[in-house]
């Protein structure tokens, strides 16, 4: 079936929805989502929005503290544009319906601080923050006339003219309804990649499920520039529990003043940075990976009970909750925590509208490498970014040419594929991939790891392609073939990146080097190298 559209978003989190709505106004609009609408990285979202919302504050101040954090690879321009804007996004997203805390009998919002700000700036709802903006936005969508939600449906490849041997142009994509298992045509105006990071490219992380990078790996393969995938930023604290999967603790506990402790009861990290707990997250990590390695120990501690139960069950009730789910009286006792895989600084590149290096494509979100980051996220910027990039993309799209016929391109081929009769394979590699990449691209790196890295994905990504040509589609082989691609992308940008910085350790070039502030680029055909 070929469906057809003005506006094809892929992806249903904080920045796919934003667009969604403000591109309603001009436009019609289809939102493909992979399961249901609210599953994305957005809903977990715990600490909150960073912006510039207090008189003591500076827009100066926001700035410095992400060119601290990005470790030399921000972009300034695009740094001072999401700054500057933050504050009126935040607005708008109260106007949708978004509700924010506040302090007592006031309107004014309770601001939270994070490691890296130097300044409270976190507008919050408790530490549920991404919970409540998804839902204001699905509200408003669900009354749009002009949006369609497609659920359950995940996008297989983009639609590029160049394949059928037209221009160099996005023209939409090719999507697996998973309960059919028909793959229909979406085309569209203008194709908006909004699908979030890979956080299950790696063993452990905080991301869902749905996080298999499937946006950056399908731009690749259109022959999109991508950049900085060396810069994978792990959360330094996850709950460490035998029955909890992908539980962050919100960053926010050590900007209300948590420590971290050794499992034998020494405070750790006076030893590694003298901002203590509220040093950047990579710092943070790199200090508990270095100690649990040192001692052996599956886990360290976070403490917490200085501050009265009362004020632990107000101010994180979502961490409280599911804390004692598992037997964990925050009040009373330390959160056993670990390092995770949680965000994807690198992605798809993009101008500071959210253009890709193919017309016709935009990426905004997670997905995108905008230059914010550099090498390394300050807390709370991400969904800065996206409701920042998400803005700035439907404002650019505002004049888009809606009497221009669209083009005839061919219908999804099955060919020669079969049911598949042999699924074990997509478990096994699946299990292999993420094991690989945690054990050598993980936290601290090494040459020799990468090239280890580097043979073993070369290798599943044979067996992958063979079993993706024999048999037909689904959700989980099209997942793993994203995550291989990811891992590749991984490996290959590390590989090139000969010094440590931000993000990416490694033992070989422990130093950074003044000389390699630069981003890291790669694309088809194009070995990953420094800009």
């Amino acid at each position: 079936m070929v469906k057809q559209c003005d506006f094809l978003v892929l992806g249903s989190g904080v920045a796919g929805l934003t667009f969604a709505l403000e591109a309603a106004n001009v436009g019609r609009v289809v939102v493909v989502t992979k399961r249901a609408r609210d599953e994305s990285n957005t809903k977990y979202a715990q600490g909150g929005i960073a912006a510039v919302l207090d008189e003591a504050d500076s827009f100066a101040a926001h700035a410095k503290d992400t060119l601290v954090a990005g470790a030399g690879l921000c972009h300034p321009q695009a740094v001072e544009m999401c700054v500057e804007e933050g504050p009126a996004r935040i607005e708008q997203l109260r106007a949708l319906g978004a509700k924010f805390d506040v302090i007592a009998r006031s309107d004014e919002l309770d601001l939270h601080l994070e490691a890296g700000h130097s300044a409270r700036r976190i507008a919050h709802a408790s530490d549920m923050t991404g919970r409540e903006v998804e839902r204001a936005l699905l509200e408003r969508v669900a009354e749009s006339p002009n949006i369609e939600v497609l659920e359950h449906q995940m996008a297989i490849d983009l639609i590029t003219l160049a394949k059928f041997g037209g221009p160099e142009v996005c023209a939409g994509a090719y999507v697996l309804d998973e309960r059919s298992g028909k793959v229909d045509t979406l085309l569209a105006r203008a194709t908006i990649l909004a699908t979030g990071g890979a956080g299950k490219v790696y063993l452990y992380t905080t991301n869902p499920d749905v996080a298999s990078g499937d946006g950056v790996a399908m731009a690749f393969r259109a022959g999109a520039e991508i950049a900085n995938m060396e810069f994978y930023q792990f959360h330094p604290t996850c709950l460490f529990h035998p029955q909890a999967k992908n539980f962050l603790i919100t960053e926010a506990l050590r900007g209300e003043g948590a420590k971290l402790f050794t499992q034998d009861g020494v405070r750790f990290m006076e030893l590694h940075d003298s901002r203590l707990e509220l040093a950047p997250r990579d710092v943070v990590a790199r200090a508990i990976d270095y100690e649990m390695k040192r001692s052996g120990a599956d886990y360290v501690l976070l403490d917490i009970t200085h501050h009265p139960r009362a004020f632990l069950e107000e101010h994180f009730p979502g961490i409280y909750a599911q804390c004692m789910k598992y037997g964990i009286d925050i009040a009373k006792q330390p959160i056993p925590v670990v390092p995770a895989a949680h965000y994807m600084c690198g992605g798809v590149t993009t101008d500071l509208d959210g253009r890709t290096s193919i017309p016709g494509l935009w990426a905004v979100g997670e997905v995108s490498c905008t230059g914010l980051h550099g090498a390394n996220r300050l807390a709370s910027n991400s969904l800065l970014e996206g409701l920042v990039f998400a803005h700035r993309a439907a404002v650019a799209l505002r004049e888009i040419d809606r009497g221009t016929p669209f083009p005839e391109v061919p219908e999804w081929q099955v060919g020669e594929a079969v049911p598949s009769d042999d699924a074990v394979v997509i478990t096994q590699n699946w299990d292999e991939l993420r094991r690989t990449m945690w054990n050598y691209v993980g936290i601290v790196r090494s040459n020799s790891r990468l090239r280890r890295a580097a043979r073993r994905i070369a290798l599943l990504q044979e067996e992958i392609a063979e079993y993706y040509w024999r048999y037909f589609v689904t959700r989980d082989l099209l997942e793993l073939r994203n995550i291989a691609t990811v891992a590749q992308l991984v490996v290959e940008c590390a590989s090139a990146r000969k010094e440590s910085r931000g993000l990416h350790t490694t033992i070989d070039y422990p130093e950074a080097d003044a000389k390699l502030a630069r981003d890291t680029v790669v694309r088809r055909g194009v070995p990953a190298h420094l800009t």
